[in-house]
């Protein structure tokens, strides 16, 4: 039996005639840069997310770059990050000449660590950058309140969590990376909404933000040849544009059918001893962009070497926290250390989980992880 972590195949055999269709058009057209397609798709993410601004570009990184850049973020200033998250979201900040602080994540919702965070604060701290990891919302309310209290930018990491609802206290819903100042996101193929190569945007709900981000991502310039700022070539590809104006068609029944699979995992799962199924926030909806089980007793890594003896594939998102890595020993004290951070990095595995929900495929997982157990 082959077990794909992602099932890109089939998904695009169930859309080809629509997939195929658009992308011939843009070849028809030769229209591949800022081609139709391209303000078709911004226009439809913008009514799917209920955001004034989409701002496409050329990757999920360059829209993390570019959200700084908007914010007239200058070199020194501090942003509070999570340390356990892809290094993206940490990465662009020193290649500003930025510094990144690094703070501990919530041990069942894998999300930034509210309590004790005004510790990380200093005089130079500017912004705070929540990460929607694996598909369900960081818990924007608190983080709202917190980054107002203290003037702080909100810059939304939503590679992960296209789709989700973040409900409010008071009963206001809406989707993750329309609540901070900036939200960014990934369009890479294995992403809940992915297109066929390197993708990426930014929303927004303020004018002038978008502006600028537009900006930005056209190399500073608002009229061509006149640039008004310093900036970057950052272009969502038509054909890219094309296949994502399919695919967001699609995407809530694509995040339907990765619950479904959520959920058969959680139903067989759960009773086994040494495993942790995930958690799901009470105020987000889940679109499980990754299916992360904890295991305990250090069990982790014997499982997914038996799990691949039976080429069962899994992941471990993320192996090594961000203040541990070699690129970023200059922002952290000798010894720093964030317990549930490295807790987290040695219990994490990722089973397959897509779109194409295949009971067979999954029953072969779950049965030799009991096997495992047993």
């Amino acid at each position: 039996m082959k077990i794909q972590m992602v099932d890109l195949k089939n998904q695009y055999e169930k859309i080809k005639e629509e997939v195929n269709a658009g992308i011939q058009n843009c070849l028809d057209n030769t229209a591949f840069i800022n081609g139709p397609a391209v303000k078709e798709f911004q226009q439809d993410f913008e009514k799917y997310l209920g955001v004034k601004h989409v701002i496409p570009c050329a990757n999920g990184t360059d829209a993390l770059q570019i959200a700084m850049m908007a914010l007239d973020l200058k070199p020194g200033d501090e942003i509070i990050c999570p340390a356990f998250t892809y290094v993206a979201t940490a990465e662009v900040m020193g290649l500003l000449g930025l510094k990144p602080i690094m703070v501990d994540v919530n041990e069942n919702t894998f999300d930034i660590e509210l309590e004790g965070l005004e510790k990380y604060l200093t005089p130079n701290t500017k912004a705070i950058v929540p990460v929607h990891l694996y598909g369900q919302s960081a818990d924007m309310e608190k983080i709202l309140a917190f980054a107002e209290k203290h003037n702080l930018f909100v810059i939304e990491d939503n590679a992960q969590a296209i789709g989700s609802d973040y409900t409010f206290s008071d009963g206001n819903v809406k989707k993750t990376g329309t609540i901070g100042h900036i939200g960014c996101t990934s369009f890479f193929p294995s992403k809940n909404l992915g297109c066929y190569g390197d993708g990426g945007a930014l929303m927004t709900n303020d004018d002038d933000l978008a502006l600028k981000i537009r900006m930005i991502a056209n190399h500073g310039q608002e009229k061509k040849y006149y640039h008004k700022v310093l900036g970057c070539n950052s272009r969502l590809d038509t054909i890219q544009a094309a296949v994502l104006k399919v695919k967001l068609k699609y995407l809530d029944e694509y995040s339907a059918s990765r619950n479904k699979m959520a959920t058969y995992y959680d139903e067989n799962l759960a009773g086994i001893a040494d495993i942790e199924i995930p958690a799901r926030a009470q105020n987000s909806t889940h679109v499980f962009h990754q299916y992360t089980l904890k295991v305990k007793n250090g069990k982790r890594d014997e499982l997914q070497k038996f799990l691949g003896e039976k080429n069962i594939p899994s992941m471990i998102y993320y192996p090594l926290p961000l203040y541990k890595q070699e690129a970023f020993q200059q922002y952290v004290a000798e010894g720093f250390t964030l317990p549930v951070t490295e807790k987290l990095c040695s219990e994490v595995i990722s089973l397959p989980i897509h779109t194409e929900f295949d009971k067979e495929a999954s029953d072969f997982v779950i049965s030799e992880i009991k096997n495992f157990f047993n």
